[in-house]
This record gives C-alpha cells, sequence and structure tokens, in this order.
C-alpha cells in the first residue's frame, strides 16, 4: 500500500467509524503510529478529517481523499477557503452587530479573521483578540485600538493561549465576543477535539453577549472538550444550510439565530 492509498484508507475508516484511535489505525495498516499520525496531520489540513489527543474524528460530511493534491501541504491561507462562501457571508452578518464605541472580542479561527476584515473599516471600536491572523488585520486602521493577549503560540490556529493569555482578560469588560466552533449542538454548546481552550470561557465571562460564528458544516459535531456551554451563548450566526430542527431549537431556548 503507497502513501496515496494508505491516506485513502484512512479516510475510509474514520468516516465509516466516526472515530478512531491511532493505535487502531496503525494496527490495521500495519504502519507505526508516527506514520499515522504524519498522515493525519496532513489530511486535516486538507479539511478531511478532525484530530484529537490519540485519533481522529470524521470532518463533518463524507469526504474523500485526493491523491492529486499530495503533493502540496494546504497553507494557513488555504484553509480559509475551506466553506469560504457561508463563513464570509457568516462574517459579513457578525459585523452588523458591532456598533460604534463598541468593545470587542475576537476568538481564534478562520471564521474570526474574516470578521476582521469586516471590522477593520470601522472606526472608534476596541478590539482585544488572541488570534494573530485577525491582529494582523485589523492594525491596518489606527483608529481601531487594538488589544493582543500576550500567551503561548499555538502554531495551529496561529493564537495565543495558556495562563498569560488568561490573565490578560482579567478585569476586561467588553460588549461582544466572537467565537467559532468545531462542533456546535443545541445541548451542549461549542465542543472542540483539542484540549487548552480555556482562553474561550474566559473570554467569554469578560463579554456582555457571547456571539458564535458557525458555519452548518459544524452543526452535530461534538468533540470531547466544552469550549462554551449552551447556556452562555445569546447569538448564533450561521448560514441556510444548517439544520432546521437544530435552528427551532435554539430559537426555543431564547437563542438569537441570525441565517447570513
Amino acid at each position: 500500500m503507497n502513501t496515496f492509498e494508505r491516506r485513502n484508507r484512512i479516510v475510509e475508516m474514520v468516516n465509516a467509524s466516526g472515530s478512531l484511535m491511532v493505535n487502531d489505525i496503525a494496527a490495521e495498516l500495519g504502519v507505526t503510529e508516527v506514520t499515522v499520525r504524519t498522515d493525519l496531520r496532513m489530511l486535516e489540513e486538507r479539511g478531511l478529517l478532525t484530530r484529537f489527543h490519540g485519533g481522529a474524528a470524521r470532518s463533518g460530511a463524507l469526504l474523500a481523499f485526493d491523491s492529486a493534491a499530495e503533493s502540496s501541504e494546504v497553507s494557513l491561507h488555504e484553509r480559509y477557503k475551506l466553506a469560504a462562501d457561508p463563513k464570509r457571508r457568516i462574517a459579513i452578518e457578525a459585523a452588523r452587530l458591532v456598533r460604534e464605541g463598541d468593545t470587542v472580542i475576537l476568538d481564534s479561527g478562520s471564521t474570526t479573521k474574516l470578521l476582521a476584515e469586516e471590522l477593520v473599516g470601522m472606526n472608534n471600536i476596541t478590539v482585544i483578540t488572541n488570534n494573530l491572523p485577525a491582529a494582523n488585520v485589523l492594525l491596518e486602521n489606527t483608529d481601531i485600538t487594538l488589544v493582543v493577549c500576550g500567551g503561548t503560540l499555538r502554531h495551529k490556529t496561529v493564537s495565543l493561549h495558556g495562563s498569560i493569555a488568561e490573565h490578560a482578560l482579567r478585569g476586561v469588560s467588553a460588549n461582544l465576543m466572537f467565537v467559532g466552533a468545531d462542533g456546535f449542538d443545541c445541548e451542549n454548546g461549542i465542543t472542540t477535539f483539542n484540549e487548552g481552550y480555556a482562553i474561550s470561557a474566559v473570554m467569554a465571562a469578560a463579554a456582555q453577549q457571547v456571539v458564535v460564528v458557525s458555519d452548518a458544516s459544524k452543526f452535530g459535531r461534538k468533540g470531547f472538550n466544552t469550549v462554551l456551554s449552551i447556556e452562555k451563548i445569546n447569538t448564533i450566526v450561521t448560514d441556510k444550510k444548517a439544520p432546521e430542527e437544530a435552528i427551532n431549537r435554539l430559537k426555543e431556548q431564547g437563542k438569537n439565530v441570525i441565517i447570513a
């Protein structure tokens, strides 16, 4: 089995099972766990699955591995193109919630970076963020007060985390916090397949309103780590492909739902 065949097989296995551990994949394919981790990292960068500690899970819709694209890794810029149209529409709608004079918190993620691109034209707002690509966009406007949290760089998300970043948010009072999601559902709120997202809860505690910016592919996915419970969420901005049942349930819970 060559590399293309092996990675295609991994995608098939994860799609069929929902999630698998690295050691089980290695045993099934007769390769080392190091090889499997390398494969999973590449497949995640192509948006074909989601890694978590010790394994991988299906990434929304069932997808196939394209061996023709194997020769080049996906850059951070290219990752922003995944679900680009709904993410851009979500960012535009989310930006309409921001008013002059507001203090806004942006969490890490591609949709929040796109939101920063919509906010950069505004004046007299304060933006607090751990999202370095978003900060890079916002520094172009000197009429925006930009506060960047310190902390430890997480290369995968190009964002700052850890106790230093969390401490920087103590005592902050913001009008709005915008947060993306690896997974989202009406009962569990925002979840992730990774660890170490305590900063999101600190951000939410500092904001009067918490706004989730999430495209439809994230609905119904549930990671093992809770980022924010549903009780802490006020508004959800999503796209027209979001499940109608979920939208109705959110409205029943008193959530403000905006369809982009």
